[in-house]
């Protein structure tokens, strides 16, 4: 099972707000969800009350291989940098170790 965190749309016309939930990749955008992780009020003008997210969870659940929508990176990129760094970081190490030695190169080569 392909797991996703993004954003589920809640509220009425007009008055839209948003959950952070881990779902799926295949379920619709306001179908079930396994949990909800935060939420997200874009009308509201107090930064408190505009976004809250539980990062330990976004943690869990990274490590347990979801991904990040484009959308709920950027807000977990507001509410708790250092995990986006985490992640930025191992995604270096993966490419640092999947660079082919300097020996492999000269044999392919020749």
């Amino acid at each position: 099972m392909a797991l996703v965190i993004r954003l589920k749309k809640t509220g009425r016309t007009n008055r839209q707000s948003f959950r952070l939930v881990v779902t799926d990749k295949r379920t619709p955008r306001d179908g079930k969800y396994l949990e909800m992780i935060g939420w997200y009020n874009p009308l509201e003008d107090e930064k408190e009350k505009n976004l809250f997210i539980k990062s330990d969870r976004v943690e869990f659940w990274l490590q347990k291989g979801a991904q990040l929508s484009e959308k709920a990176k950027s807000l977990v990129k507001r509410s708790a940098p250092e995990i986006i760094k985490g992640l930025n970081e191992k995604k270096r190490l993966k490419k640092k170790e999947s660079k082919p030695k300097q020996k492999a190169k000269t044999k392919a080569k020749k």
